[in-house]
């Protein structure tokens, strides 16, 4: 549901007659892109996520030795991108299989956009031989207007302008530069469907005011931070970015979701939804006996694997970046229930106002929250949950767990 699916599903496949494929069913999306093998492909970041984390999650269930494999195979490949060049090595040892295994064989094009992609995944996949690059643009402008060109890629950035008749440039920067981002071209929309003429619009004076914070760095690449309203201030008046730390949680196979908090306050807390599929079988091979997804997440070895992977993630933030608390949510946030868009993007304003009492909750300093709510799903059906979330401290962790069991 984005301007991207007009311009390659209809538009361009009318223009260059190539073959678009389309899934049977969601659950059967990369066994079907395994079958089809395809040149060119473009996921919105979750789903690249998504596929880096059952990666991931697969080797769990590997033998000792495939794990010893993978491992040394992604340290080779990782450290061969740091030196802008592929490692042959591990090429023979593991990309080349994994590339097969996930239907990448015959890529040579492939692209994320919609939303930023963490620079963990972005590696991952580079490394591994996908030639990813990053989009960006706006359904307004017609899609995407940057990209990464050539063979290097700066995860960090969201590349240059496909050409010099695309202008962009940044309003009101502050003193590091980081303002709104504002472009103009000649392909733009005229306006929004039934919009009057007293009708707020993005597009002042020829440019449109996409809504995002960003910057041009020295290269001449722009760097997108965050959507300005989603820019937090903490009591302090330290500026940070909520999207930049989610992608950094959201790397581990264990973490779907993560909601970072601390507008106005002072400190930072997520909220953050388990990844179900992988952390079930975690507790499955550990042998942790559970019902529902709620069940699950309240496990305090549950509890105790996502706090290692957050702390894993502090470690390599900035004092103002840290995440000092965190809570697992009894159910996953869900695009149907207004919580994340159809592209997958947080709502923050529904979050704040939805888990309101929960978040004073944390700010408060209280142990723990008691929920007790009902659940409506697609088909009608009601669940009612009745449960408790510890409210994790991580600077002082062993205490809250212990009371937790």
């Amino acid at each position: 549901p984005w301007i991207m699916e007009q311009v390659y599903a209809l538009g361009q496949a009318l223009l260059s007659r190539m073959k678009v494929n389309f899934v049977e069913d969601a659950d059967t999306l990369m066994h079907d892109f395994r079958e089809i093998a395809p040149t060119f492909v473009l996921f919105a970041p979750r789903v690249w996520e998504a596929v880096a984390a059952d990666v991931r999650a697969r080797m769990m269930d590997a033998s000792p030795f495939k794990r010893a494999l993978y491992e040394r195979g992604m340290k080779m490949g990782l450290a061969a991108l740091d030196q802008g060049t592929h490692s042959a090595a591990a090429e023979a040892l593991l990309f080349r299989a994994l590339r097969d295994r996930l239907g990448f064989t015959r890529l040579t094009s492939a692209a994320t956009g919609g939303a930023a992609l963490g620079p963990d995944t972005f590696r991952f996949f580079r490394a591994m031989g996908v030639p990813l690059r990053q989009l960006y643009g706006q359904t307004e402008t017609l899609g995407a207007y940057t990209l990464h060109r050539g063979k290097t890629v700066d995860f960090d950035t969201v590349g240059v302008p496909f050409d010099d008749s695309i202008e962009i440039r940044v309003l009101d920067p502050d003193r590091n530069g980081i303002g709104e981002v504002l472009a103009r071209h000649a392909n733009m929309f005229h306006g929004y469907y039934k919009a009057g003429p007293d009708t707020p619009s993005d597009v002042r004076d020829g440019w449109m005011h996409t809504g995002d914070a960003g910057y041009v760095d020295r290269k001449g690449e722009l760097v997108v931070i965050d959507r300005i309203k989603d820019l937090a201030v903490n009591i302090h008046g330290e500026r940070f970015s909520p999207q930049y730390i989610e992608n950094k949680l959201k790397f581990s196979p264990y973490v779907a979701e993560a909601v970072i908090l601390g507008a106005g306050r002072e400190y930072l807390a997520a909220l953050v939804c388990i990844r179900y599929a992988v952390v079930a079988k975690w507790a499955e091979k550990n042998r942790i006996a559970f019902t529902t997804y709620s069940d699950l997440a309240s496990k305090p070895a549950v509890i105790e694997l996502i706090r290692r992977e957050v702390e894993k993630v502090n470690a390599g933030l900035t004092d103002v970046q840290r995440v000092a608390k965190f809570v697992l949510l009894y159910k996953e946030l869900d695009a149907d229930d207004g919580e994340l868009t159809r592209t997958r993007k947080v709502r923050r304003g529904v979050i704040n106002e939805k888990y309101a009492d929960l978040i004073d909750t944390i700010y408060a300093g209280a142990p723990s929250y008691r929920v007790d709510t009902v659940i409506r799903f697609q088909d009608g059906t009601t669940q009612r949950i009745r449960t408790t979330l510890p409210v994790i401290d991580l600077t002082a962790a062993p205490a809250i767990l212990a009371a937790a069991e």
